[in-house]
């Protein structure tokens, strides 16, 4: 397993069809290790990087940003996924996609800003 940073292996944002794509855009796990580093939590990433087919299977946006290693589902392990995406959204006000849903929080590195 390759170690990205400290906290994060690259089989962690290993597509889930196990094609092999894992791709991980650095700005990105630069704010994931900031969500580690701030929560003091493990950041399970739920879903990370995704193929093309993989992203069309689960119905995934055509334009998800998924598909380019720029985004993940996050779980902060002893928090709920609102506080997650508070946390995001008063740290990064205007940039990044931030989506609160029941059991996750999605964020991505896109360079506008856009909550769902």
């Amino acid at each position: 397993m390759t170690a990205l940073s400290k906290f994060f292996k690259r089989s962690e944002f290993a597509c889930k069809c196990n094609c092999g794509y894992d791709t991980i855009d650095a700005e990105l796990l630069q704010v994931l290790t900031d969500l580690r580093e701030h929560f003091g939590k493990i950041v399970l990433i739920s879903s990370g990087a995704r193929c093309e087919s993989h992203n069309k299977m689960i119905g995934g946006s055509s334009k998800s940003k998924h598909l380019l290693g720029k985004a993940s589902d996050i779980v902060v392990r002893g928090y709920e996924p609102h506080e997650v995406a508070t946390y995001l959204r008063a740290k990064y006000p205007d940039t990044y996609g931030i989506g609160e849903y029941d059991t996750f929080c999605h964020v991505d590195v896109r360079s506008t800003k856009a909550r769902f």
